[in-house]
């Protein structure tokens, strides 16, 4: 496997956290704990956001790691 794929693995993974905080946080009835959950997504989104401009990196300098 190589590092490319790994990247691509772990972003699905990321954006399927994030994706179930946003829901628990649409779906739950107290306060606090939407904004949790809310807060959460926010977070997750933001390391979301970094690992695509560090693949984009990946891929630019080692474009062994590109994916076909």
């Amino acid at each position: 496997m190589t590092v490319g794929s790994q990247v691509q693995g772990m972003l699905v993974s990321l954006q399927s956290i994030e994706a179930t905080l946003t829901s628990l946080a649409l779906k739950s009835n107290e306060q606090e704990a939407r904004e949790a959950f809310h807060q959460g997504a926010l977070k997750t989104r933001t390391v979301i956001q970094e690992i695509l401009k560090r693949k984009g990196k990946i891929e630019s300098e080692e474009p062994q790691y590109q994916q076909t």
